[in-house]
């Protein structure tokens, strides 16, 4: 026999709280990663790249950022999962010197990931302390 859905819901392990930093974060990541890989296909299109390397090294570059963006989003609950991202965000901005329009998307997409790396985790904070003042008071 099987076990009724009720059992089974029981049986899972809860899902992790995920903080409003790694939530607005992963949102940032995703949404970049897809401009990031067309940016390499910009590259590719444009014949960006100096002589000597061959022009689809574009399309793997963009790629390969684009993964990297993506795989991010799975270690953002650390420390170095933030700073891992800011990294991101610095090798995208020097990708300016191949495409300048990539410099349009480096600002805004820096600009939104200073946003959800700083106001969330102010927000995390905040909710922190919202939790420890409602469980000191239930407590007495």
């Amino acid at each position: 026999m099987t076990d009724a859905p009720e059992e089974k819901a029981q049986d899972a392990a809860p899902r992790r709280r995920r903080g409003a930093e790694e939530s607005l974060g992963q949102i940032v990541l995703v949404f970049e990663s897809v401009i990031v890989f067309l940016a390499g296909l910009v590259a590719f299109g444009l014949r960006a790249l100096p002589d000597g390397v061959p022009q689809w090294w574009g399309i793997v570059g963009g790629a390969v950022l684009a993964v990297l963006m993506l795989a991010t989003c799975g270690v953002l609950r650390h420390r170095w999962g933030i700073i891992l991202g800011w990294a991101l965000q610095v090798v995208l901005a020097l990708s300016a010197f191949l495409v300048l329009a990539n410099l349009i998307v480096a600002v805004v997409f820096g600009a939104m990931w200073g946003y959800a790396t700083i106001k969330g985790a102010s927000l995390d904070r905040r909710n922190a302390q919202l939790m420890r003042e409602a469980e000191s008071t239930n407590g007495e």
